[in-house]
C-alpha cells in the first residue's frame, strides 16, 4: 500500500473513530432497538427457510420416523450458519451479488455451465413457489375461506403486484411477525407427551435407518435446510440493504472502502443477524419434528394434507390448531414465494450482466422484472394443476437437496478467492465448515439422484 493510500486509510479510520463514539452513545440509549435493528437478511433468510416446504418435510419426518431424523438438527445448524455467513460476506466485502461475482470470476465454458445451473435453479424455484402457493391456498381452506386453488392464484397474483409496484421490505416486516406463529410448535414441546430420552437418542443418531425411503427423507431435510435459492437471496438482500444505507446507492459501498473499524463492525453485525436467523430456523425445525413425533408419530398417523399436519398442534391449541397452523402456513408461504422468485431472477439477471433491484421500477430494470413475472405466473399455473400440497412440498425439498451441491462449490470458490474478496475472504474455520457443507450436499445430491431414478424405474 502506497503512502497516500495509508494516509487515506488512517484518515478514514479517524473519521470512523469519531462516528463510533456517537454510535456508542446511541447504542447505550437504545440497546434493544439496536439489536432488533441488526436483524435483516439473516432473519428473513431463516424465516424463509421454514417455508411450507420445510414445515411439510419436517412434519412428515416426525410423523413417519418419530425422533429418528433428529440427528440432522445438530448437523445442519453449523452448516447453515457457515454457508449463509459466507454468502453474506461475499456481498458485504465486494458490494456485488453472487450472480455478479460468478460472472466476474468465471469465463468461457465455466460461465455457460453456471448459466445452465442458474436456469435450473430458476425452474426449481418455480416448482418450490408453486408448492408454497398451494400451501397458502390449503391454509386458507383450513380457515374455511374457500378452495385452495383459488387462494393460491390470489396469493400469487397479489405477490406479483407487490413485487412490481409495492415495497417488499414493508410487507416482509408484517409477514415476519405472522411467521412467529410457528413458535406454537415450541409450545407443544412443553404440553405434549414428549419422551425426552428418545429425543436425546434421536439427536445422537440412534434412529438412523438404511432404507431408501428414510434416506430420501434425509435428502429432503438437507435440501430444505440448505436450499440453494437462500445462498443467492442472502447476498442479494444484503446488497439491497447496502443500497438503502446512508452511504449506499446504485453502487453499494463494500467493506474495503469503509475503513477497518467500520468494516469490523459491519462484519460483526451481519454475523449476529445470520446466527440469530439460522438459530431461529433450526429451532422451528427441531420443534416441528419433535411435536409431530410426539403426537402424530405416536399414533402412527401419516401427514398427507395440511389438515393432518395441523393436528400436531392440538395439544396446545385444541380446536384452534387448524387456525394456528393455517396462519403459519400462510405467513411462511407469503414470505417465501417472493424470496424464491426474486432470488432466481436476480441471480440470472446479474449473471447475464443485467441490472436488478426491487427498489428500482420495472421500467428501469425490465429484464429483471420480466423474469420476476415469469417466475410468479409460472408458480401460479403450477399450483393450479397440482393436487396435493404436502407431496409437492416434500418433492421440491428433495429437488433442492439434489441441486444444492454445485452452488455450494461455486460459493466456496468465490469466497476463498483473494482477488475477488481481498482481505475479507473466508478464513480457515469458515472455509472448512463451508467445504464440509459442500461435501455433505454432494453426497446428498448423488443419493437423491440414485433414489429418484430407482423410484422411477422401480415403479
Amino acid at each position: 500500500m502506497s503512502d497516500p493510500e495509508v494516509k487515506d486509510e488512517e484518515h478514514r479510520d479517524d473519521r470512523d473513530a469519531g462516528s463510533d463514539t456517537e454510535r456508542d452513545v446511541e447504542e447505550r440509549r437504545h440497546g434493544v432497538k439496536r439489536v432488533v435493528g441488526l436483524l435483516g437478511p439473516g432473519l428473513i433468510t431463516g424465516a424463509s427457510d421454514d417455508d411450507p416446504s420445510g414445515i411439510a418435510t419436517y412434519a412428515q419426518a416426525g410423523a413417519i420416523y418419530g425422533y429418528g431424523t433428529l440427528w440432522t438438527v445438530p448437523v445442519v445448524l453449523p452448516l447453515m450458519i457457515a454457508v449463509q455467513e459466507i454468502c453474506d460476506r461475499t456481498a458485504s466485502a465486494t458490494g456485488k451479488s453472487l450472480g455478479a461475482l460468478a460472472r466476474e470470476r468465471f469465463t468461457g465454458g465455466w460461465r455457460i455451465v453456471i448459466l445452465l445451473l442458474v436456469v435450473a435453479l430458476f425452474a426449481a424455484n418455480g416448482l418450490n413457489a408453486a408448492a408454497d402457493l398451494l400451501a397458502v391456498g390449503e391454509g386458507m381452506e383450513l380457515l374455511h375461506a374457500g378452495p385452495a386453488q383459488l387462494w393460491s392464484a390470489v396469493a400469487g397474483l397479489g405477490i406479483g403486484v407487490m413485487l412490481f409496484f409495492g415495497s417488499f421490505t414493508i410487507v416482509a416486516k408484517i409477514i415476519r411477525w405472522l411467521c412467529l406463529s410457528l413458535f406454537a410448535y415450541v409450545g407443544v414441546l412443553v404440553v405434549a407427551n414428549v419422551d425426552w430420552v428418545d429425543v436425546l437418542k434421536g439427536l445422537a443418531g440412534f434412529g438412523f435407518e438404511l432404507t431408501p425411503a428414510y434416506l430420501a427423507m434425509i435428502v429432503a431435510i438437507l435440501g430444505t435446510s440448505l436450499s440453494p435459492y437462500l445462498f443467492f437471496w442472502q447476498s442479494e438482500d444484503r446488497i439491497e440493504e447496502m443500497r438503502v444505507a446512508p452511504e449506499g446507492g446504485d453502487e453499494p459501498v463494500p467493506l474495503v472502502r469503509r475503513g477497518r473499524k467500520r468494516a469490523r463492525r459491519q462484519l460483526l453485525e451481519t454475523r449476529i443477524d445470520v446466527v440469530i436467523g439460522m438459530a431461529f430456523s433450526v429451532l422451528v425445525m427441531f420443534a416441528i419434528i419433535v411435536a409431530t413425533a410426539a403426537t402424530l408419530g405416536a399414533e402412527g398417523e401419516k401427514v398427507e394434507t395440511a389438515a393432518d399436519a395441523a393436528r400436531a398442534l392440538e395439544p396446545i391449541a385444541g380446536p384452534g390448531a387448524s387456525v394456528l397452523f393455517a396462519l403459519g402456513f400462510i405467513g411462511s408461504g407469503l414470505l417465501a414465494v417472493p424470496v424464491l422468485v426474486t432470488a432466481g431472477s436476480a441471480a440470472l439477471a446479474a449473471l447475464l450482466g443485467r441490472d436488478w433491484s426491487l427498489a428500482a421500477s420495472p421500467r428501469r430494470d425490465p429484464f429483471f422484472y420480466t423474469l420476476v413475472g415469469v417466475g410468479t405466473v409460472g408458480g401460479v399455473v403450477l399450483s393450479l394443476v397440482s393436487a396435493n400440497a404436502v407431496q409437492l412440498l416434500v418433492f421440491s425439498a428433495l429437488i433442492n437437496g439434489i441441486v444444492a451441491a454445485p452452488f455450494l462449490i461455486l460459493v466456496m470458490i468465490i469466497a476463498r478467492d483473494r482477488k475477488v474478496m481481498g482481505a475479507f475472504r473466508a478464513g480457515p474455520l469458515a472455509a472448512s465448515v463451508g467445504w464440509l457443507a459442500a461435501g455433505v450436499m454432494t453426497v446428498a445430491s448423488v443419493l437423491g439422484v440414485v433414489l429418484t431414478i430407482a423410484a422411477i424405474f422401480g415403479g
